[in-house]
């Protein structure tokens, strides 16, 4: 009886179009399920799911993928070469809107793997004793100051409409600076951050690390603020599957989250944190100096240009705690394309509310939760706090929460 079962089974799955990966006495199939990340610190939890036999535990064979880009996981997502990836938290909702992709196709966000831990890295050459840390008066000025001159900056950011693109507009929004008229900000892969400040080819940057902490290291650039500086406790990076595969192999998602989740656990224990970095140091992975990666892990930050040292303690890089990161939150949501919004990327009406439910599995992500004794916040759609300039988002009333910017299109 359990060969026919299993037969059937089989046949199901390739009438789909798609071999399913399923639980059989605790086994895996041979198939092999293959999720992006991109060489990001906060790929942590998709790697060392894999590193520490999570995804084995819940019965699937995991193949991980590094992508060179942001634009190359969302072709894989969306063409189903990857079936899952550590994607930026807003790339779902730019390519669902067509500021980064295809209007209309959808990617699901599972989790959210990560807060805070990015940073905004300002040029030594340009900026170097005239920028303290978070210093939004001397940033604004000095960055007008070129303009005023002729000589207006370019910054970069990892991909349109996505979170680095949103702290480095909120950001300069904060300091008095337009990011739609007083510079220019282009688009740059994560891992060629550094090399091309090293050549002159920007003045500034937000990225993940550890490329922060390595433009530190190298003396091109310093650490001008981290994002948790800018919205503390943001969401960061998420699990975020194919449509079709999430949509048609619901088991394999849970096991994929199941063990991301238990990794993100682990990955809360800052002795942990210490193997970690060891780990997605490696060439196959991150390919950076272990020590930057550790240091930023725990929370301590060298700044570069003679700014010292700084130590977050309770907002650095969180991964679980307690549940509270990865609840997929549609206030999150909103907030994002109400800074879309903002800065005159989407026009017309918005239905906010309905492409956050679109896009966010909560469904799904409380009932894996539930699973595992992860307890579900309870906070979603109540204003939103903790930014830079002193602004409360209301997600339920986004656009007055906009017309509370004072810079803005």
């Amino acid at each position: 009886m359990k060969r026919i079962a299993r037969r059937e089974v089989l046949k199901k799955g390739l009438a789909l179009g798609i071999a399913t990966t399923g639980l059989v006495r605790g086994q895996a199939r041979s198939r092999k399920l293959r999720i992006g990340f991109i060489a990001l610190t906060d790929c942590a939890s998709v790697v060392m799911a894999k590193e520490l036999g999570l995804y084995q535990k819940h019965g699937v064979d995991v193949e991980l993928v590094k992508e060179a880009s942001w634009a190359t996981t969302r072709d894989h997502l969306l063409s189903g070469e990857i079936v899952a990836a550590h994607t930026l938290f807003g790339l779902p909702f730019s390519v669902y809107t067509g500021i980064g992709g295809p209007a209309g196709r959808v990617l699901r966000i599972a989790m959210v793997l990560n807060n805070n831990g990015q940073a905004i890295t300002l040029s030594s050459q340009d900026f170097g004793g005239k920028v303290g840390f978070k210093d939004l008066d001397g940033a604004g000025k000095a960055i007008l100051a070129k303009k005023r001159e002729g000589k207006p900056l370019t910054f970069a950011m990892t991909f349109p409409g996505g979170t680095h693109d949103l702290w480095l507009r909120y950001w300069l929004g904060a300091c008095g600076v337009n990011p739609v008229k007083d510079v220019r900000i282009i688009v740059v892969p994560p891992p060629q951050m550094v090399a091309n400040m090293g050549v002159g080819s920007m003045d500034g940057f937000c990225v993940g690390e550890p490329w922060n902490g390595v433009a530190v290291k190298q003396g091109i650039g310093f650490t001008a603020l981290a994002s948790q500086d800018i919205w503390k406790h943001h969401p960061e990076k998420a699990l975020v599957f194919n449509h079709e595969f999430f949509r048609d192999n619901p088991e394999e998602a849970r096991a994929i989250t199941k063990a991301v989740l238990e990794a993100s656990k682990w990955l809360d224990n800052p002795a942990n944190r210490r193997t970690a970095a060891k780990v997605i140091a490696r060439r196959q992975y991150v390919n950076a100096d272990p020590s930057i990666i550790e240091a930023r892990l725990l929370g301590v930050y060298d700044l570069g240009g003679d700014l010292g040292r700084h130590t977050y303690t309770d907002d650095y890089m969180l991964f679980h705690n307690g549940g509270q990161t990865n609840f997929p939150r549609k206030s999150h949501a909103i907030w994002f394309l109400a800074q879309y919004r903002r800065w005159g990327m989407l026009k017309g009406r918005i239905d906010y509310e309905g492409i956050a439910e679109t896009i966010l599995a909560q469904d799904f992500y409380i009932s894996v939760a539930k699973e595992l004794s992860i307890p579900i916040p309870n906070d979603d759609m109540r204003p939103l706090s903790g930014f830079i300039d002193g602004v409360t988002f209301d997600p339920k009333d986004p656009e007055g929460s906009i017309r509370k910017y004072k810079v803005r299109v």
